[in-house]
């Protein structure tokens, strides 16, 4: 049986960005790119139209920015899986991201694996942080009245859920997880949807952005 293939909408301001991105997903099976947009107003036409799984989008496009668009697609798409593409790598612009509801955010020098991976990811709705970006995140600032909250609400989670949470802060996909945990990947599946509950949280993206604010990683 044929696997439907990931509908992919791309954004940047360079052409020979949107190219070399067509050019890396539609090189392998199991992707298709069905627009291209130049900057923020085509992206977010273009995704009221298509309705793809994935937006790839430039976070510094002129006009409406990447996370402009993205905040818009949560409100109107929200079903479009957001993998935010920088040349940033500073934490500030990822949590920005986040809490426009990205679900993921990759670096522009990310081997080509590593942007199918990335795809992969947000579309089966987990989050998604290039290796450099992850090990930034556990040196978040963990202070005020967010972060306090957080703490009070960990407090309903069990030990397990505490360590699938951890797993989610540090931009683990599910499989990295129940890798590390030793269990199975449905398993992981099943903390999250617990972690969601408890938390009164309706997306991934408001769960990443939880466990981004919240102290479930050390500095």
């Amino acid at each position: 049986m044929t696997e439907t293939p990931i509908r992919v909408l791309v954004a940047d301001d360079h052409a020979i960005v949107r190219t070399g991105i067509r050019h890396v997903l539609e090189g392998e099976p199991g992707f298709v790119v069905v627009a291209e947009a130049s900057n923020g107003e085509e992206a977010l036409a273009l995704a009221g139209e298509l309705r793809p799984d994935v937006a790839v989008l430039d976070i510094s496009m002129p006009g409406v920015s990447g996370l402009r668009v993205t905040a818009e697609l949560q409100r109107h798409s929200p079903k479009t899986r957001v993998l935010i593409l920088s040349m940033h790598d500073n934490t500030e612009y990822v949590l920005e991201s986040v809490r426009a509801g990205a679900h993921g955010y990759i670096l522009k020098d990310s081997a080509a694996t590593e942007l199918r991976g990335a795809v992969r990811a947000v579309c089966r709705g987990e989050s998604y942080f290039s290796p450099p970006i992850a090990s930034r995140l556990s040196a978040v600032v963990r202070d005020g009245p967010a972060a306090e909250t957080g703490v009070r609400m960990l407090g309903l989670l069990t030990s397990r859920e505490r360590e699938v949470l951890t797993g989610v802060a540090r931009g683990l996909t599910n499989k990295e997880i129940a890798l590390e945990l030793g269990i199975s990947h449905r398993t992981v599946e099943t903390h999250r949807e617990s972690l969601m509950r408890k938390l009164k949280l309706r997306t991934v993206a408001e769960l990443t952005r939880f466990a981004l604010e919240s102290r479930v990683i050390g500095p």
